[in-house]
């Protein structure tokens, strides 16, 4: 699995616009490469992006071969209520990464 890294306020008062930041580790292969031997290495990159608050999606992002390595993701939502932020990263070749975050919103 890879590593993510996520920063999400631990507190928040209620109504507040917080920012969400991600980072996973990937090293993103676009498939227009090609190795010392003239073969394209084949594409290998973070296709999709979920959030979830409280269980309700947030934010979705479909990511292609522009994207860079280690994406950073970085977007907005409104603190409603205390509860579980959760994201996951999917990608070719069987690629997940998950990761969570709790907020407490006052």
């Amino acid at each position: 699995m890879a590593r993510a890294v996520v920063k999400v306020p631990a507190q928040a008062k209620r109504g507040e616009i917080i920012e969400i930041r991600t980072l996973v580790a990937h090293a993103m292969e676009t498939g227009s490469r090609r190795n010392q031997l003239g073969e394209i290495v084949p594409r290998d990159i973070v296709s999709a992006f979920v959030c979830t608050y409280n269980g309700e999606e947030i934010f979705r992002a479909e990511l292609h071969p522009a994207i860079a390595a280690n994406p950073l993701i970085t977007f907005t939502t409104v603190a409603t209520e205390s509860g579980t932020i959760e994201f996951k990263w999917s990608g070719d070749k069987g690629f997940t990464a998950t990761a969570s975050a709790e907020i407490s919103v006052v």
